[in-house]
């Protein structure tokens, strides 16, 4: 198996800064994001999979990809989330901008993250949107 690597630029949301109370960092319904997660069964109701990460100290941590698909039980939700990643956020601390990278090769998940504030915004210093996933080729 390959290396896979995927990519994140934290927003608002995702840091906690919004006071949401959603769950997790949305993850898009991108094929090229999705298949860095194991696939889900979605005939089953919420499925998840718990994925152990591993950092650049070597300390561990335990996140969760999770399917919140309610609309297909008479619900609202259909999207994809990575859960339990507040306090990796928090004690790396890690803003809006600053991204944060996964990646998997083969037999061990890893996280690591990257500042780049100056990133998330373009020349006339507006940030830019969108999800802010993408795939990292190495």
């Amino acid at each position: 198996m390959t290396e896979r690597n995927i990519a994140k630029v934290l927003s608002k949301n995702d840091t906690g800064e919004t006071g949401g109370h959603q769950a997790g960092i949305l993850v898009p319904k991108d094929e090229g994001i999705l298949s860095f997660f194991p696939k889900l069964d979605a005939t089953q109701y919420n499925p998840r999979c718990h994925l152990r990460f591993l950092d650049n100290s070597g300390s561990s941590w335990e996140f969760v990809f999770i399917y919140y698909n309610n609309k297909l039980f008479d619900g609202t939700r259909n999207e994809y989330r990575l859960t339990r990643m507040t306090k990796y956020i928090r004690l790396a601390g890690l803003v809006v901008g600053d991204e944060i990278i996964l990646s998997y090769d083969g037999n061990r998940y890893q996280i690591s993250h990257r500042r780049q504030r100056q990133a998330a915004l373009n020349e006339s210093g507006v940030l830019k949107l969108g999800s802010g996933w993408r795939v990292v080729q190495i």
